[in-house]
């Protein structure tokens, strides 16, 4: 059974920094794109980051360049969104994703392959306040 564990959200400052955590279960991890995608009350999820388990290859949406960094640690099955220099505009409940990813496809579809999975984490709450 798939499974992904999100957490590490909370409530900090604007300037701060938080790092969300996804550990995942039941696939092998190596195949697989992990995506992290947050939403906002009332509207739909937006991809922030993604990065292919298997070469560390990554991408992100334009907001969250040079803030965000994606990363993984394929011994611990465990995806990590290291965020810094946070806006309030980045409040919101954000969830991580993960999808088997064509090897021929390239770091540029990660967000869209993995918008399409069935398999979600529960939601994590970040808290930027101004």
């Amino acid at each position: 059974e798939v499974q992904l564990q999100a957490s590490g959200g909370g409530l900090v400052q604007a300037g701060g920094s938080l790092r969300l955590s996804c550990a995942a279960s039941g696939f092998t991890f190596d195949d697989y794109a992990t995506g992290w995608f947050r939403q906002d009350p009332g509207k739909g999820r937006k991809g922030v980051a993604c990065i292919l388990n298997s070469d560390g290859s990554t991408a992100y949406a334009d907001s969250v360049k040079g803030r965000f960094t994606i990363s993984s640690d394929n011994a611990k099955n465990t995806v990590y969104l290291q965020m810094n220099s946070l806006k309030p505009e980045d409040t919101a409940v954000y969830y991580c994703a993960a999808e088997k990813f064509p090897a021929v496809f390239t770091s540029t579809q990660c967000m869209g392959v993995v918008r399409g999975s069935d398999y979600w984490g529960q939601g994590t709450q970040v808290t930027v306040s101004s």
